[in-house]
């Protein structure tokens, strides 16, 4: 439940940040310059909204990739109650199959004439 959750999270911050990183002027042009108008007529004026695009922009990268980290914990497990790693049973597995089978003894069945 908690992994659908991060899922759903992480992907609407990834859509916001792309709709914020598409808003951002590179030099003078883009989507912002062509919203605001005149510019210093827009509300808060060109400086402000870049920098309110630059700060959204930095918080929901941050935001992401902090979800993407912690959704790790939240993966559901299949062997949640076994202690011994894949790793570890891989290699117990090898080892009981390398093991040579035990050879019966060979009596000295030598007969004395």
């Amino acid at each position: 439940m908690t992994y659908t959750l991060f899922l759903i999270l992480i992907l609407v911050v990834a859509v916001l940040l792309v709709l914020i990183i598409m808003v951002q002027n590179p030099k003078g042009g883009g989507l912002s310059s062509s919203f605001g108008g005149g510019g210093s007529q827009s509300m808060g004026g060109v400086q402000s909204t870049n920098s309110f695009l630059d700060k959204s922009t930095w918080t929901l990268a941050i935001a992401l990739m902090a979800m993407i980290l912690l959704s790790n914990f939240a993966i559901p497990r299949a062997n949640t109650n076994s202690t011994e790693s894949q790793i570890e049973k891989t290699l117990n597995n090898r080892i009981i199959e390398n093991e040579a089978p035990s050879l019966p003894e060979i009596e000295d069945t030598e007969t004395t004439e």
